[in-house]
């Protein structure tokens, strides 16, 4: 049925059909109403493209660069968390996907696999490390020492999450890990989410509030980048005057995300923000952006709108759902050949003349 699948909408249908509910749910859902959660996607609906014609395309290259590493398109796999809920390789299979589509992937703090076998299996491919800290500084130094050690590029440092938005299809599903699953990368108790009982809620809820330092300011980003060597990246940015903060404390790279509309409900979307972050960085450091992408005419606006990369999160789940590393390896595959298809059709031959002069400017947007 997955070689029936062809395109993005059509994995997360089939995805739905075949996970739990629970699983499928935890993925799937964002913050209260889900207003964040669906002007996402709906923002890049709103955005219309000026075209040009007779630009000589028929021959192109989608690569680009992110960090000084080489990758065969702009499109670049975020932290995702518990893969081992939807295959049972988790995120070796992604991995392994990520080395078959020649780009990068970052391995969420919250994985069921360790980062030694993710490194491993993405077979050279960059790997970052995406990270939260704990209250327990000792074991966050000890988590970065780890990644440092294990080959990791880079450190994502995920901001936006100080505190667990209210996810109520959690609170309903009760969600919690299933049997047999933990946290590979952490230590003691840190590897086990909670139990939720019937009037406790989400299990991840309790364990954010248990061990996550909800207390973190720019200081700690000092802290962070003293105490590793390879470059640092904050994800949850969505404002100019934060993104000039985090250059101002030398941070590598800028990634626009709002969670995945799973924070703080009606905050703006991302491909609506980005603009701003571009614009107050001005090119210091480079800039992605995450959330809503499912179509290649989304990552074409995106990168016309200033961002180096986009990164691409529950479609990765959709394609997991769907026969493991295939099903991510085709998943890539499709939003490769839409965006390869896009740039042509807007007049493009390679990834550096994306250029906002594409875009129709507001208010017609």
């Amino acid at each position: 049925m997955a070689d029936e699948l062809i395109n993005i909408y059509e994995y997360e249908a089939a995805a739905k059909a075949k996970l739990p509910k629970m699983i499928y749910d935890f993925y799937a859902n964002g913050a209260y109403d889900e207003i964040t959660l669906k002007e996402n996607r709906e923002a890049y609906d709103r955005i219309r493209l000026r075209y040009r014609i007779l630009r000589g395309v028929g021959k192109r290259d989608l690569s680009t660069t992110f960090l000084g590493h080489k990758i065969s398109m702009p499109i670049i796999i975020p932290p995702v968390a518990f893969q081992g809920m939807v295959c049972e390789e988790g995120e070796v299979a992604t991995a392994r996907a990520v080395a078959k589509a020649d780009i990068l992937m970052t391995l969420s703090t919250l994985s069921n696999t360790t980062i030694e076998d993710v490194i491993k299996a993405a077979d050279g491919h960059p790997v970052f490390f995406q990270l939260y800290i704990y209250k327990d500084r000792e074991a966050t130094r000890e988590l970065v020492q780890r990644a440092e050690a294990a080959g990791a590029k880079a450190l994502v440092l995920t901001v936006d999450a100080p505190l667990w938005g209210k996810r109520e299809k959690d609170v309903h599903n009760h969600f919690t890990l299933p049997d047999g699953l933990q946290l590979k990368n952490l230590v003691s108790k840190m590897k086990e989410l909670p139990k939720a009982a019937k009037d406790s809620g989400s299990g991840l809820e309790a364990y954010v509030t248990s061990y996550f330092d909800s207390n973190l300011t720019w200081k700690d980003i000092d802290w962070l980048r003293s105490i590793t060597k390879i470059p640092l990246v904050v994800k949850g940015v969505a404002r100019g005057d934060d993104a000039v903060c985090a250059v101002d404390h030398g941070v590598d790279a800028i990634i626009v995300s709002n969670h995945g509309g799973r924070q703080l409900d009606t905050s703006s979307a991302t491909i609506d923000a980005l603009t701003e972050v571009v614009e107050a960085v001005d090119g210091a450091v480079e800039v992605a952006v995450d959330g809503g992408v499912r179509r290649g005419t989304d990552v074409l606006k995106a990168l016309a709108l200033g961002a180096k990369v986009v990164q691409i999160g529950r479609p990765i789940i959709w394609g997991l759902a769907n026969g493991g590393t295939d099903g991510v390896t085709k998943v890539l595959e499709i939003i490769r050949k839409e965006f390869d298809l896009a740039m042509a059709l807007a007049g493009c031959t390679n990834v550096s003349e994306i250029k906002r002069n594409l875009i129709r400017e507001a208010p017609y947007w």
